[in-house]
């Protein structure tokens, strides 16, 4: 499985850095600020495609208010799959977040082929989903 690279410094032309800001896009710092150094991250814009980013909001509120706009995400790299993604950390910086509390918002872009995920997420989803398939196997014994 590919994985977000920890330190992303260069992107080919059909790849997009995904970061957490605010709403404001004040994208002062983090992946937030490399998105402006680096991949075309617009001052004052708070959500979605720019450049060669693509910006979540994390900074408004509980984890339930991320999960729209990481819906949306997951939505528009499902209808783009010849780009690949690369979602960072969102979130877990400046935002206050744990991985744990990020990475269930991610459980459908697990399996697109296009998307890549911070290990630390995988791990968690990949954990969680074991951890899942366990419990219905014991159930479905149960059953029986």
């Amino acid at each position: 499985m590919n994985y977000t690279p920890d330190n992303i410094t260069h992107l080919d032309q059909d790849e997009i850095f995904v970061f957490g800001s605010n709403l404001a896009g004040q994208h002062c710092g983090g992946a937030a600020r490399t998105a402006v150094e680096r991949f075309g991250a617009v001052m004052g814009q708070g959500v979605g495609l720019q450049g060669q980013s693509y910006a979540i909001p994390t900074m408004q509120g509980g984890v339930e208010t991320i999960k729209p706009y990481v819906d949306e995400f997951i939505r528009l790299a499902t209808e783009w799959d010849q780009t690949t993604f690369y979602v960072t950390r969102i979130g877990c910086g400046i935002a206050g977040f744990t991985d744990e509390q990020i990475a269930p918002l991610f459980r459908d872009a697990l399996g697109l082929y296009n998307v890549r995920l911070p290990k630390s997420f995988v791990d968690i989803l990949t954990r969680d989903q074991k951890t899942t398939d366990d419990s219905k196997s014991k159930e479905e014994e149960q059953g029986e």
